[in-house]
């Protein structure tokens, strides 16, 4: 399996990196087999958190493969953010882990501005991973987020991170644009390590799984992580790194008009439609901070729409697409028609029941 430098920090990671929050719900022999077979077929990276069942999934890669600890990269994640629970979670997560040191600590879910600044504050959790780096405990500092990187854009700019954390995939590059656009060239900048998580988009894509996949390693990545539950996954997931090759710009193009995840109620924030008077594009940005542009208002297939259920809000920034939406200066009218802006996209979106849809689901009273 290829490995790619994780930023400035030296260490060489294979493209499929094991993410550890499904070891939960398997049995710890099942666990210890599926990531001693990853480490069998040339994987060297094992992620986890301390909030993954409560130190359930950091004791079973201890118990699993800590025999094997020179030949992985092993991080854990902590949601503190002081100082001191920062440590206390180091220490515990030591225990579980049945390691000396880990090599990356991240602190994670920093979704806002104000969450990074709690960590980087005095008394914050960066204070403590400094202290933790004294004492040989921890070796690199990481910070991760999911969705809108606004708590990512401010930590970055003020401190140089190690490395970095958040959600590609080709679902969610068109409800939060600036990952790509913004946080990735930053991080290379800066010569922060970026890995990319939810490259199935936390399932949302997983009759696409290589494709998703190819598409998240085609970025600048150091590697994909992946949480994995089954031999079947495992392989899966194997397969595509061992077979990557990098998806081109015609390649991704196509699939931005034609994955069937995306489909004809997705904004690709391609413009097209702003020649009509009224650009959708601003509001269309907040729905996918809401919901992620997953609730159509159709029921097309029970078992999808049970699945957008389960993910849409699973970044929990309702609040804040809501707040967003009360100070934009261009906002929907519900009496508007807006059909005239239909026949402008190039893909078959009915923006004027999407437009009416997104303000329904944005302003405090309700759907429509």
């Amino acid at each position: 399996m290829e490995r790619r430098r994780l930023g400035d920090t030296g260490m060489e990671l294979s493209l499929l990196g094991f993410g550890g929050f499904h070891l939960i719900e398997i049995p710890r022999a099942e666990a210890a087999k599926l990531l001693n077979v990853y480490l069998d077929r040339g994987g060297n990276y094992i992620e986890t958190a301390a909030s993954y069942g409560d130190g359930i999934s950091e004791r079973k890669i201890g118990e699993s493969v800590s025999a094997r600890r020179n030949e992985f990269t092993l991080a854990t994640k902590t949601t503190e953010r002081s100082r001191e629970g920062y440590l206390r979670d180091v220490e515990q997560s030591l225990r579980n882990l049945r390691t000396e040191a880990l090599d990356i600590v991240f602190m994670h879910a920093v979704q806002s501005e104000e969450d990074a600044k709690a960590i980087l504050g005095p008394g914050g959790a960066l204070e403590g991973a400094l202290a933790a780096q004294r004492q040989g405990k921890i070796r690199f500092i990481g910070i991760t987020a999911h969705g809108r990187p606004d708590g990512l854009l401010h930590a970055v700019r003020a401190h140089r991170f190690d490395a970095l954390m958040t959600g590609f995939n080709y679902f969610d590059r068109f409800n939060f644009p600036a990952i790509e656009d913004e946080l990735l060239p930053l991080c290379r900048e800066r010569g922060v390590g970026v890995l990319a998580m939810k490259a199935l988009g936390d399932g949302y894509l997983h009759r696409s799984a290589r494709t998703a996949l190819r598409y998240a390693l085609s970025l600048p990545v150091a590697a994909v992580v992946a949480g994995m539950n089954s031999r079947a996954m495992l392989e899966t997931d194997l397969a595509a790194a061992e077979s990557f090759s990098p998806m081109g710009e015609e390649e991704r193009e196509r699939l931005y008009r034609e994955a069937p995840e995306l489909g004809d109620y997705v904004c690709r924030l391609c413009g097209d439609c702003a020649a009509g008077g009224f650009d959708p594009r601003s509001v269309f940005l907040l729905e996918g901070l809401y919901d992620r542009q997953m609730d159509s208002g159709r029921v097309d297939d029970a078992a999808e729409y049970a699945l957008r259920e389960r993910l849409k809000h699973w970044f929990g920034q309702r609040g804040a697409a809501r707040e967003d939406y009360a100070r934009l200066a261009a906002k929907v009218d519900p009496e508007r028609d807006y059909g005239e802006l239909n026949r402008l996209c190039p893909h078959g979106i009915d923006i004027d029941r999407k437009l009416k849809l997104a303000h329904a689901k944005l302003v405090d009273d309700g759907y429509l």
